[in-house]
Protein backbone atom coordinates (compact mmCIF):
# COMPACT_ATOMS: atom_id res chain seq x y z
CA UNK A 1 0.00 0.00 0.00
CA UNK A 2 1.83 3.23 -1.15
CA UNK A 3 2.02 5.58 1.92
CA UNK A 4 2.85 9.51 2.13
CA UNK A 5 5.91 10.34 4.20
CA UNK A 6 2.91 11.42 7.39
CA UNK A 7 1.68 8.23 6.57
CA UNK A 8 4.79 6.20 7.28
CA UNK A 9 5.51 7.86 10.23
CA UNK A 10 2.39 7.81 11.96
CA UNK A 11 2.22 3.76 10.75
CA UNK A 12 5.61 3.08 12.89
CA UNK A 13 4.18 4.76 15.53
CA UNK A 14 0.78 3.14 16.03
CA UNK A 15 2.53 -0.12 15.29
CA UNK A 16 1.23 -0.63 11.72
CA UNK A 17 2.36 -1.92 8.50
CA UNK A 18 -0.03 1.03 6.73
CA UNK A 19 -2.44 3.70 7.95
CA UNK A 20 -5.72 5.53 6.00
CA UNK A 21 -6.28 9.17 6.24
CA UNK A 22 -9.44 9.42 8.34
CA UNK A 23 -8.62 6.70 10.50
CA UNK A 24 -7.71 7.33 14.37
CA UNK A 25 -5.48 5.78 15.54
CA UNK A 26 -2.84 5.39 19.31
CA UNK A 27 0.63 6.45 18.68
CA UNK A 28 3.65 6.31 20.76
CA UNK A 29 5.20 8.99 21.66
CA UNK A 30 8.91 9.48 20.92
CA UNK A 31 9.34 12.40 22.35
CA UNK A 32 7.98 15.32 23.97
CA UNK A 33 8.71 19.01 24.35
CA UNK A 34 6.88 21.98 26.48
CA UNK A 35 7.93 25.42 27.33
CA UNK A 36 7.64 27.74 30.50
CA UNK A 37 3.77 28.53 29.16
CA UNK A 38 2.69 25.55 28.39
CA UNK A 39 4.23 23.41 30.63
CA UNK A 40 4.66 22.80 34.22
CA UNK A 41 2.52 25.25 35.57
CA UNK A 42 0.11 23.68 33.85
CA UNK A 43 0.64 20.49 33.58
CA UNK A 44 1.79 19.97 37.14
CA UNK A 45 -1.66 20.68 39.12
CA UNK A 46 -2.94 17.82 36.05
CA UNK A 47 -0.38 15.46 36.55
CA UNK A 48 -1.03 15.80 40.68
CA UNK A 49 -4.72 15.03 40.15
CA UNK A 50 -3.93 12.15 38.41
CA UNK A 51 -1.72 10.89 41.07
CA UNK A 52 1.37 10.34 38.15
CA UNK A 53 4.67 11.34 37.20
CA UNK A 54 6.39 11.71 33.44
CA UNK A 55 5.85 8.66 31.79
CA UNK A 56 10.27 8.62 31.00
CA UNK A 57 11.55 12.04 31.68
CA UNK A 58 14.25 11.53 29.41
CA UNK A 59 12.00 12.01 26.36
CA UNK A 60 10.57 15.22 27.47
CA UNK A 61 12.50 18.27 26.88
CA UNK A 62 11.43 21.72 28.54
CA UNK A 63 12.95 25.05 27.63
CA UNK A 64 12.15 28.66 29.00
CA UNK A 65 11.00 31.26 26.49
CA UNK A 66 8.23 32.88 27.15
CA UNK A 67 9.01 34.21 30.15
CA UNK A 68 12.44 34.90 29.98
CA UNK A 69 14.09 36.72 31.22
CA UNK A 70 11.64 37.65 34.68
CA UNK A 71 9.92 40.86 33.55
CA UNK A 72 7.81 41.10 36.46
CA UNK A 73 7.15 39.33 39.84
CA UNK A 74 4.75 37.03 37.88
CA UNK A 75 7.25 35.74 35.03
CA UNK A 76 9.95 34.92 37.76
CA UNK A 77 7.53 33.16 40.04
CA UNK A 78 7.02 30.92 36.67
CA UNK A 79 10.40 30.48 36.04
CA UNK A 80 11.04 29.19 39.51
CA UNK A 81 8.30 26.89 39.20
CA UNK A 82 9.86 25.66 36.26
CA UNK A 83 12.76 25.08 37.42
CA UNK A 84 11.91 23.16 41.11
CA UNK A 85 9.48 20.98 38.64
CA UNK A 86 11.90 19.86 36.24
CA UNK A 87 14.29 19.10 39.40
CA UNK A 88 11.74 17.20 41.36
CA UNK A 89 10.31 15.20 37.61
CA UNK A 90 13.86 14.29 36.89
CA UNK A 91 14.08 15.77 33.53
CA UNK A 92 17.81 16.20 32.60
CA UNK A 93 16.91 17.53 29.02
CA UNK A 94 15.85 21.14 30.51
CA UNK A 95 16.92 24.12 28.02
CA UNK A 96 16.63 27.25 30.34
CA UNK A 97 16.95 30.56 28.81
CA UNK A 98 18.60 29.42 25.77
CA UNK A 99 16.47 30.63 22.76
CA UNK A 100 12.97 29.63 21.83
CA UNK A 101 12.03 26.09 21.46
CA UNK A 102 11.30 25.30 18.10
CA UNK A 103 14.88 26.34 17.76
CA UNK A 104 16.76 25.08 20.77
CA UNK A 105 14.85 21.55 19.99
CA UNK A 106 16.67 20.75 16.99
CA UNK A 107 20.05 22.65 17.96
CA UNK A 108 20.41 20.53 20.68
CA UNK A 109 20.17 17.09 18.36
CA UNK A 110 16.72 16.17 19.75
CA UNK A 111 15.02 15.77 16.04
CA UNK A 112 15.81 12.83 13.76
CA UNK A 113 13.98 11.77 10.44
CA UNK A 114 10.70 9.03 11.19
CA UNK A 115 9.76 10.67 14.78
CA UNK A 116 6.45 10.99 16.27
CA UNK A 117 6.72 14.00 18.52
CA UNK A 118 4.54 16.31 20.20
CA UNK A 119 5.12 19.79 21.46
CA UNK A 120 3.23 22.13 23.55
CA UNK A 121 2.95 25.29 20.90
CA UNK A 122 1.26 25.77 17.55
CA UNK A 123 4.36 26.25 16.06
CA UNK A 124 5.97 22.99 17.10
CA UNK A 125 5.67 21.90 13.42
CA UNK A 126 8.95 23.23 13.10
CA UNK A 127 9.89 19.94 13.82
CA UNK A 128 8.70 18.86 10.15
CA UNK A 129 11.52 20.24 8.82
CA UNK A 130 13.86 17.42 9.53
CA UNK A 131 11.24 14.57 8.36
CA UNK A 132 9.99 13.75 11.68
CA UNK A 133 5.43 14.15 12.24
CA UNK A 134 5.61 16.74 14.83
CA UNK A 135 2.62 18.97 16.11
CA UNK A 136 1.12 21.21 18.58
CA UNK A 137 -1.65 19.94 21.52
CA UNK A 138 -3.08 21.72 23.82
CA UNK A 139 -2.56 21.55 28.21
CA UNK A 140 -4.95 18.59 28.58
CA UNK A 141 -3.75 16.33 25.70
CA UNK A 142 0.04 17.26 26.60
CA UNK A 143 -1.08 15.90 30.32
CA UNK A 144 -1.89 12.88 28.69
CA UNK A 145 1.09 12.37 26.87
CA UNK A 146 3.39 12.98 29.59
CA UNK A 147 1.20 10.30 31.99
CA UNK A 148 1.01 7.95 29.21
CA UNK A 149 3.63 7.92 26.64
CA UNK A 150 0.46 7.93 23.90
CA UNK A 151 -1.63 10.27 22.03
CA UNK A 152 -4.60 9.79 19.35
CA UNK A 153 -4.47 11.04 15.66
CA UNK A 154 -6.83 11.23 13.06
CA UNK A 155 -4.11 10.38 10.03
CA UNK A 156 -4.50 13.28 7.75
CA UNK A 157 -4.19 14.05 4.05
CA UNK A 158 -1.37 15.58 2.79
CA UNK A 159 -1.30 18.28 0.59
CA UNK A 160 1.83 18.47 -1.66
CA UNK A 161 3.54 21.98 -2.54
CA UNK A 162 5.83 21.83 -5.37
CA UNK A 163 8.44 24.65 -5.69
CA UNK A 164 10.25 24.53 -8.97
CA UNK A 165 13.30 27.20 -9.91
CA UNK A 166 15.15 28.78 -7.45
CA UNK A 167 14.42 31.93 -5.07
CA UNK A 168 16.33 35.64 -6.33
CA UNK A 169 18.61 37.71 -4.51
CA UNK A 170 16.58 39.41 -1.74
CA UNK A 171 14.09 36.39 -1.50
CA UNK A 172 13.81 33.91 1.39
CA UNK A 173 11.40 31.22 2.64
CA UNK A 174 9.79 33.73 4.82
CA UNK A 175 8.32 35.36 1.50
CA UNK A 176 7.12 31.87 -0.14
CA UNK A 177 4.89 31.38 3.39
CA UNK A 178 3.48 34.80 3.09
CA UNK A 179 2.95 34.53 -0.66
CA UNK A 180 1.65 30.71 0.04
CA UNK A 181 -0.78 32.45 2.90
CA UNK A 182 -2.15 34.96 0.55
CA UNK A 183 -2.81 31.82 -2.22
CA UNK A 184 -4.15 29.41 0.56
CA UNK A 185 -5.87 31.55 3.33
CA UNK A 186 -5.27 30.82 6.54
CA UNK A 187 -7.17 27.65 6.45
CA UNK A 188 -6.51 26.38 3.46
CA UNK A 189 -4.56 23.39 4.76
CA UNK A 190 -7.52 22.19 6.56
CA UNK A 191 -6.38 19.52 8.98
CA UNK A 192 -4.06 18.39 6.25
CA UNK A 193 -0.18 17.81 5.85
CA UNK A 194 1.63 20.08 3.97
CA UNK A 195 4.43 18.73 1.90
CA UNK A 196 6.91 20.57 0.99
CA UNK A 197 8.82 19.78 -2.33
CA UNK A 198 10.41 20.69 -5.12
CA UNK A 199 13.84 21.58 -6.12
CA UNK A 200 13.56 25.08 -4.62
CA UNK A 201 12.93 23.26 -1.17
CA UNK A 202 15.70 20.45 -1.79
CA UNK A 203 17.79 23.71 -2.23
CA UNK A 204 17.26 25.99 1.03
CA UNK A 205 19.51 25.02 3.90
CA UNK A 206 17.68 23.77 7.46
CA UNK A 207 17.34 26.79 9.12
CA UNK A 208 15.36 28.25 5.70
CA UNK A 209 13.53 24.78 5.16
CA UNK A 210 12.06 25.37 9.26
CA UNK A 211 10.52 28.22 8.32
CA UNK A 212 8.51 26.31 5.31
CA UNK A 213 7.62 24.12 8.43
CA UNK A 214 7.24 26.51 11.16
CA UNK A 215 4.21 28.64 9.24
CA UNK A 216 2.29 25.48 8.06
CA UNK A 217 0.36 26.22 11.13
CA UNK A 218 -0.72 29.63 9.68
CA UNK A 219 -2.01 27.82 6.44
CA UNK A 220 -4.04 25.87 8.93
CA UNK A 221 -2.43 22.73 8.56
CA UNK A 222 -2.23 19.96 11.25
CA UNK A 223 1.88 20.27 10.75
CA UNK A 224 4.29 20.86 7.80
CA UNK A 225 6.91 18.24 6.25
CA UNK A 226 9.90 18.36 4.23
CA UNK A 227 11.30 14.73 3.38
CA UNK A 228 14.83 14.55 4.91
CA UNK A 229 17.92 14.09 2.52
CA UNK A 230 21.83 14.75 2.91
CA UNK A 231 21.28 18.27 3.56
CA UNK A 232 19.31 17.34 6.79
CA UNK A 233 21.45 14.26 7.92
CA UNK A 234 24.55 17.04 7.71
CA UNK A 235 23.27 19.32 9.74
CA UNK A 236 21.46 16.47 12.45
CA UNK A 237 25.20 15.32 12.32
CA UNK A 238 26.50 18.78 13.24
CA UNK A 239 24.77 19.11 16.49
CA UNK A 240 25.34 15.67 17.52
CA UNK A 241 22.14 13.84 17.18
CA UNK A 242 22.05 9.78 16.64
CA UNK A 243 21.43 9.13 13.18
CA UNK A 244 21.90 5.37 13.27
CA UNK A 245 19.01 2.38 13.12
CA UNK A 246 15.35 4.12 11.32
CA UNK A 247 16.71 7.63 11.66
CA UNK A 248 19.37 6.85 9.62
CA UNK A 249 17.38 5.27 6.91
CA UNK A 250 16.76 8.06 4.80
CA UNK A 251 15.16 6.53 1.51
CA UNK A 252 12.88 4.76 4.27
CA UNK A 253 11.42 8.23 4.78
CA UNK A 254 10.26 9.20 1.80
CA UNK A 255 6.81 9.46 0.39
CA UNK A 256 5.96 6.42 -2.18
CA UNK A 257 6.27 7.33 -5.97
CA UNK A 258 2.92 6.71 -6.13
CA UNK A 259 1.16 7.79 -2.60
CA UNK A 260 -2.07 9.56 -2.91
CA UNK A 261 -2.13 13.28 -2.42
CA UNK A 262 -5.24 15.09 -1.66
CA UNK A 263 -3.78 17.62 -3.97
CA UNK A 264 -0.51 18.77 -5.43
CA UNK A 265 0.07 22.43 -6.34
CA UNK A 266 3.08 24.00 -7.81
CA UNK A 267 4.95 27.62 -7.90
CA UNK A 268 8.24 29.12 -9.28
CA UNK A 269 10.25 30.08 -6.59
CA UNK A 270 12.23 32.00 -9.10
CA UNK A 271 9.47 34.20 -10.28
CA UNK A 272 8.85 35.17 -6.70
CA UNK A 273 8.93 38.75 -5.53
CA UNK A 274 9.59 39.85 -1.73
CA UNK A 275 6.43 39.58 0.51
CA UNK A 276 4.96 41.79 3.10
CA UNK A 277 1.77 40.98 4.98
CA UNK A 278 -0.52 43.86 6.00
CA UNK A 279 -2.37 44.14 9.36
CA UNK A 280 -3.62 41.72 10.95
CA UNK A 281 -3.43 38.37 9.09
CA UNK A 282 -0.36 36.80 7.23
CA UNK A 283 -3.20 36.10 4.65
CA UNK A 284 -3.12 39.82 3.55
CA UNK A 285 0.03 39.54 2.09
CA UNK A 286 1.37 40.67 -1.66
CA UNK A 287 4.43 41.56 -3.54
CA UNK A 288 6.19 44.43 -1.77
CA UNK A 289 5.67 46.65 -4.54
CA UNK A 290 1.87 46.33 -3.95
CA UNK A 291 2.15 47.76 -0.22
CA UNK A 292 3.33 51.31 -1.15
CA UNK A 293 6.04 53.00 1.25
CA UNK A 294 4.87 52.63 4.55
CA UNK A 295 6.22 54.63 7.23
CA UNK A 296 7.44 52.31 10.19
CA UNK A 297 8.30 53.63 13.57
CA UNK A 298 9.72 50.22 14.40
CA UNK A 299 11.56 47.19 12.53
CA UNK A 300 11.65 43.91 14.61
CA UNK A 301 13.89 40.84 13.95
CA UNK A 302 12.99 38.12 16.39
CA UNK A 303 10.81 34.59 17.53
CA UNK A 304 11.46 31.37 15.63
CA UNK A 305 10.24 32.50 12.70
CA UNK A 306 12.68 35.14 11.54
CA UNK A 307 15.88 35.67 14.40
CA UNK A 308 17.57 32.17 13.03
CA UNK A 309 21.62 33.04 12.85
CA UNK A 310 20.56 32.54 8.88
CA UNK A 311 18.40 35.60 9.57
CA UNK A 312 20.65 37.75 11.19
CA UNK A 313 22.71 37.58 8.10
CA UNK A 314 20.14 37.82 5.70
CA UNK A 315 19.65 41.36 7.68
CA UNK A 316 23.16 42.07 7.81
CA UNK A 317 23.71 42.09 4.48
CA UNK A 318 21.08 44.97 3.98
CA UNK A 319 22.34 46.69 6.73
CA UNK A 320 26.05 46.51 6.07
CA UNK A 321 27.96 50.28 6.17
CA UNK A 322 24.34 51.49 6.59
CA UNK A 323 22.36 53.17 9.15
CA UNK A 324 18.69 52.83 10.68
CA UNK A 325 16.94 56.27 9.62
CA UNK A 326 16.35 58.89 12.11
CA UNK A 327 12.84 58.13 13.58
CA UNK A 328 13.06 54.09 13.17
CA UNK A 329 14.17 51.66 15.77
CA UNK A 330 15.54 48.50 14.86
CA UNK A 331 15.32 45.73 17.76
CA UNK A 332 16.61 42.35 17.19
CA UNK A 333 16.19 39.24 19.36
CA UNK A 334 18.22 36.55 18.58
CA UNK A 335 16.17 32.76 18.24
CA UNK A 336 19.03 31.27 20.27
CA UNK A 337 21.86 31.87 22.69
CA UNK A 338 23.47 29.57 19.87
CA UNK A 339 22.44 31.58 16.93
CA UNK A 340 23.72 34.91 19.22
CA UNK A 341 27.11 33.71 19.87
CA UNK A 342 27.68 32.47 16.56
CA UNK A 343 26.83 36.00 15.29
CA UNK A 344 28.64 37.70 17.54
CA UNK A 345 31.90 35.21 16.31
CA UNK A 346 31.37 35.80 12.73
CA UNK A 347 30.92 39.91 13.05
CA UNK A 348 27.24 39.72 12.26
CA UNK A 349 25.83 41.27 15.45
CA UNK A 350 28.54 43.68 15.36
CA UNK A 351 27.41 44.65 11.55
CA UNK A 352 23.57 44.84 13.08
CA UNK A 353 24.89 47.29 16.02
CA UNK A 354 26.95 49.09 13.94
CA UNK A 355 24.16 50.11 11.69
CA UNK A 356 21.83 51.47 15.09
CA UNK A 357 20.08 47.73 16.25
CA UNK A 358 19.42 47.13 19.82
CA UNK A 359 20.09 43.46 20.40
CA UNK A 360 17.38 41.97 23.06
CA UNK A 361 17.74 38.93 24.86
CA UNK A 362 16.84 35.80 23.21
CA UNK A 363 13.45 34.20 23.84
CA UNK A 364 9.65 34.65 21.80
CA UNK A 365 9.21 38.14 23.61
CA UNK A 366 7.75 40.89 21.41
CA UNK A 367 6.50 38.25 19.08
CA UNK A 368 4.68 36.87 21.55
CA UNK A 369 3.45 39.91 23.28
CA UNK A 370 5.88 39.10 26.27
CA UNK A 371 8.83 41.30 27.76
CA UNK A 372 9.78 44.90 27.45
CA UNK A 373 9.28 45.50 24.05
CA UNK A 374 5.91 45.67 22.96
CA UNK A 375 4.39 48.04 20.62
CA UNK A 376 2.57 51.30 21.55
CA UNK A 377 -0.58 52.66 20.55
CA UNK A 378 -0.68 53.87 16.84
CA UNK A 379 3.07 52.31 16.34
CA UNK A 380 4.09 50.79 12.98
CA UNK A 381 5.90 48.07 13.03
CA UNK A 382 7.49 45.58 10.52
CA UNK A 383 8.95 42.09 11.96
CA UNK A 384 10.13 38.84 10.48
CA UNK A 385 7.39 37.01 12.93
CA UNK A 386 5.28 34.64 11.44
CA UNK A 387 1.52 36.41 13.23
CA UNK A 388 0.51 40.18 12.88
CA UNK A 389 -2.88 39.53 14.72
CA UNK A 390 -4.84 42.47 16.17
CA UNK A 391 -2.81 43.53 19.50
CA UNK A 392 -0.48 40.37 19.42
CA UNK A 393 2.82 42.10 19.90
CA UNK A 394 1.11 45.21 21.89
CA UNK A 395 -1.44 48.01 21.70
CA UNK A 396 -4.29 47.20 19.40
CA UNK A 397 -4.08 50.31 17.75
CA UNK A 398 -0.46 49.34 16.35
CA UNK A 399 -0.28 47.46 13.07
CA UNK A 400 2.27 45.12 12.40
CA UNK A 401 3.21 44.10 8.83
CA UNK A 402 5.30 40.70 8.07
CA UNK A 403 8.22 40.33 5.94
CA UNK A 404 11.77 38.58 5.38
CA UNK A 405 14.58 39.80 7.22
CA UNK A 406 16.05 41.21 4.25
CA UNK A 407 12.53 43.40 3.91
CA UNK A 408 12.70 44.06 7.66
CA UNK A 409 16.28 45.63 7.70
CA UNK A 410 15.12 47.35 4.57
CA UNK A 411 12.49 49.34 5.99
CA UNK A 412 14.79 49.70 8.99
CA UNK A 413 17.10 51.56 6.72
CA UNK A 414 14.82 53.91 4.82
CA UNK A 415 12.45 54.27 7.27
CA UNK A 416 9.39 52.87 4.90
CA UNK A 417 8.12 49.78 3.84
CA UNK A 418 9.88 48.76 0.35
CA UNK A 419 12.00 46.55 -2.08
CA UNK A 420 15.20 45.27 -0.24
CA UNK A 421 16.33 44.06 -3.36
CA UNK A 422 17.35 47.72 -4.19
CA UNK A 423 20.10 48.27 -1.26
CA UNK A 424 21.02 44.66 -2.12
CA UNK A 425 21.87 45.85 -5.79
CA UNK A 426 23.83 48.96 -4.11
CA UNK A 427 20.98 51.66 -4.64
CA UNK A 428 21.79 54.95 -2.17
CA UNK A 429 19.54 54.21 0.94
Amino acid sequence: MAQTLAEKIIARAAGRAAVTPGEIVTCRVDLAMVHDSSGPRRLAPMLERLGVGVWDPDRLVVITDHFVPAFDAASAAIQALTRDWVAAAGVRNFYDMQGVCHIVLPERGHLRPGLFVVGGDSHSCTGGAFGCFMFGVGATDMAGVLATGETWIRVPETIRLRWSGRLGRGVAAKDMMLALCARLGMDGGGYQVIQYDGAAVTELPMAERMTLCNMAVELGAQTGLIAPDATTADYLRDVGAELDGEAGDLARWQSDPDAAYRTTLDFDAGALAPQVAAPHSPANAAPVGEIGPVAVDRAYIGACTGAKLIDLRMAAEVLKGRKVARGTRLLVAPASARAAEQAAAEGTLEVLTEAGASILPTGCGACAGYGGALLAEDEVCIASTARNFKGRMGATSSRVYLASPYTVAAAAVTGRIGDPRELLDGAAP
